[in-house]
């Protein structure tokens, strides 16, 4: 079965193992080093901060669960964007492929790929910011953006040769990676523990506080505590997301039925619990509270981390000014890797949209190596276009609560099938329906209100970003008219 072609062209070659590479790859970046510190600002408390995490994860597990029916029933390319378009209209699915391109799917690629070469910087210090090589006057372009796009179109290039090459650089970075989040996670337990920072989380376990950048600690209770859990998930929920790439590329796996419903639970099951773990790591190196003028990591704390730094800062306990350079070395082989799946994937949304009259034509077509080059070097240049911005971490911003709106919208789908579809081949169910689709419903629509009325600098601009491509929609669908036929069920 295996190099076996579609009706589409596209060659099916990602096993088991490699669909679960690209799901645990396409999560694990740099964010679980780093988003704990905002995350402990919101809350002040480590129990409270677990639950954050644990919320999270039961939300990305139970999402994953439910899209395993969606990815058996339909296993083309494009993933969500077909299910979006099954489920409720080709509108619908073109704004989640709009919003994919303009900032879910390519800002994430901006930001990873600057990621990247900041912490190159690390290791070699000539990367720097501060190493302009074109000055404009109104804007200066530096040797980090640079390498930050020379690693994407790299990356871009190399899927372009075939999706076998593709997936030798996801399994090796991926692996790669989590056998090191695992090391770090071991060695967290065993070596970094601090006695007194233990003592004083577990004193202060349930103590919810807010606390601001200048370490002043307004006291939470009861709804507050709601309202700042539903805040403080911005960064977990970002850290977890992308596990749904691997819908993208269902026209490349093998047995797609089977394999990409159990290699969403898979990869989505392993990163959340090493998730967790990692800020278990945290708690048991370092104090949750802080002091934004502490001279030791210590006296900083978890809150007030170096630039929010805590695998690092976690780890210097043990390794000493060496831990940055261990780190680096960690975050450019995870966001090498992060990326190389991300760049994978979205392509074939694109792909997918064109085959619909949705998206340039050319997009629509495969080379000679059974993939689609063109929308891979489409999306490249867009994201490094946003790197060369500056704006690709503002735009970032609203990528969570954009892709809350989707994600709801296509659990939703599970239950619009099931009602206009009921006779159609569902090899797999969703897991727990109708109870955890809905819970995971619920949830995330609470989550939403929550940032919409708290956090509204995150969530208005995502909105109005989706809405703006409604005219979009009916501009292209008009000038394409000739072209626009959407393919029945």
């Amino acid at each position: 079965m295996k190099n076996e072609l579609t009706e589409n062209g596209f060659r099916r070659s990602l096993t088991l193992f490699d669909s679960t590479a690209l799901v645990l790859g396409s999560m694990i970046g740099s964010g679980i080093f780093i988003v704990s510190a905002d995350m402990s600002r919101n809350l002040g408390a480590p129990g409270w901060v677990l639950v954050a995490w644990l919320i999270t994860g039961f939300l990305t597990v139970f999402a994953a669960l439910s899209y395993g029916e969606l990815a058996a029933m339909m296993p083309k390319a494009g993933g969500q964007y077909v299910y979006l378009r099954e489920a409720y209209n080709p509108m619908l699915g073109f704004l989640y492929g709009w919003t994919l391109f303009t900032i879910i799917q390519t800002g994430t690629i901006a930001a990873v790929g600057m990621a990247f070469a900041k912490f190159m910087g690390v290791l070699v210090p000539w990367f720097s910011e501060d190493r302009i090589f074109l000055d404009l006057g109104f804007i200066q372009f530096n040797v980090v953006q640079l390498l930050a796009i020379a690693s994407i179109l790299l990356l871009s290039w190399i899927n372009s040769r075939g999706i076998r090459l593709g997936k030798i650089i996801q399994n090796s970075f991926t692996y790669t990676k989590v056998l090191v989040l695992i090391g770090f996670i071991i060695i967290g337990l065993i070596f970094a523990s601090n006695t007194e920072a233990i003592s004083f989380n577990f004193d202060v376990f349930w103590d919810a506080q807010q606390t601001d950048k200048s370490g002043i600690a307004t006291p939470l209770s009861g709804f507050a505590i709601i309202a700042a859990l539903g805040v403080a998930m911005v960064g977990s929920l970002f850290s977890a997301d992308a596990w749904n790439n691997i819908t993208f590329t269902a026209g490349e796996v093998i047995r797609p039925k089977r394999n990409i419903p159990l290699s969403l639970f898979l990869g989505t099951f392993i990163v959340i619990t090493l998730y967790i773990l990692a800020n278990v790591v945290y708690f048991y190196a370092l104090p949750l509270r802080g002091n934004p003028e502490g001279i030791t990591v210590v006296e900083r704390g978890i809150q007030f981390a170096t630039n929010d730094r805590l695998g690092t800062a976690s780890m210097e306990g043990v390794f000493g000014a060496a831990a940055a350079l261990i780190m680096a070395v960690f975050v450019v082989i995870s966001t090498f890797g992060c990326n190389n799946g991300l760049i994978l994937s979205g392509a074939r949304v694109y792909y997918a949209m064109a085959g619909d009259g949705l998206f340039f034509r050319s997009v629509g077509k495969l080379n000679n190596k059974a993939v689609p080059s063109k929308a891979l070097w489409i999306q490249g240049l867009w994201a490094s276009m946003l790197c060369l911005s500056g704006t690709y971490s503002q735009l970032l911003d609203y990528v969570v609560f954009a892709v809350l709106i989707f994600y709801v919208l296509t659990i939703l789908g599970i239950f619009i099938l099931r009602k206009t579809r009921p006779d159609a081949e569902r090899p797999y169910k969703a897991f727990g329906y109708p109870v955890i689709p809905a819970l995971y419903i619920l949830i995330a629509v609470f989550i939403m209100i929550d940032l919409l009325i708290y956090k509204p600098l995150f969530t208005w601009p995502g909105l109005i970003i989706v809405v703006i491509g409604i005219p979009v929609y009916y501009i292209w669908k008009k000038v394409h008219r000739s072209k626009f036929e959407v393919p029945g069920p």
